[in-house]
C-alpha cells in the first residue's frame, strides 16, 4: 500500500500529525519505509522517528549472557529467564508470543481476543486477567507488557524477549 501526502506549507492540522505518528510507529517496528519527496522531505522527517532494532529480533545470543533475557521457544512452548524456565497456560503463552512478535504495537482488548484467543465473544476483561497473571509468574523486576491506557496493551519497550523459532 502507498500513501502520499501532499503537505502545504503550514502548521500540521492534528490529524495529520495523528496520522504521522502512526506512519513513524510502522517505520519503527520495521512494517514500513517512508520516502519522500523534496519538498516536504526536511519538515516531515523531523516528525518521523528514525527506526530502531526490535527486542524480539535481537541477535542471538547463548541463553546465559543475560540472564534477565526471556527466550521463548515457539517450537516447544517453552519459556526460559535465564536457566528458569516459567511454566505458562496455553493462552499465556500465546499472549505473551502474540505481544513478542509485535513489538512497539499496541493492541486493543477486542484485537488480542481475536488474534490470541481466536474469538471476540468473551468479556474483554479476561484479556485484563491473563495479563495480570503474566505479570505476577515473571515478577516486577521483569518489565513485560504495558498498558496504554484507554487503549490496550504492547510489549514493554524495555522489555528483553527472544523468540527462537525452531526449537
Amino acid at each position: 500500500m502507498t500513501i502520499t501526502l501532499d503537505l502545504a506549507a503550514g502548521p500540521l492540522t492534528p490529524r495529520l500529525a495523528r496520522l504521522v505518528d502512526l506512519l513513524g510507529e510502522l517505520v519503527e517496528t520495521g512494517e514500513g519505509a517512508v520516502r519522500l519527496s523534496e519538498p516536504t522531505a526536511p519538515r516531515l522527517l523531523s516528525s518521523v522517528p528514525p527506526p530502531r532494532p526490535s527486542p524480539a529480533t535481537m541477535d542471538p545470543s547463548p541463553a546465559g549472557d543475560d540472564p534477565q533475557t526471556l527466550r521463548i521457544f515457539a517450537g516447544t512452548r517453552v519459556v526460559r529467564q535465564g536457566e528458569r524456565e516459567i511454566s505458562l497456560t496455553r493462552i499465556e503463552f500465546d499472549l505473551l508470543l502474540f505481544l513478542a512478535e509485535h513489538p512497539h504495537r499496541v493492541f486493543t482488548r477486542l484485537q488480542l481476543l481475536g488474534s490470541v484467543w481466536g474469538y471476540e465473544h468473551a468479556v474483554a476483561r479476561t484479556v485484563d486477567v491473563h495479563v495480570r497473571r503474566l505479570r505476577a509468574k515473571f515478577g516486577v523486576d521483569t518489565p513485560l507488557v504495558t498498558t496504554v491506557y484507554g487503549v490496550g496493551y504492547r510489549l514493554a519497550d524495555e522489555a528483553r524477549v527472544r523468540v527462537d523459532r525452531f526449537r
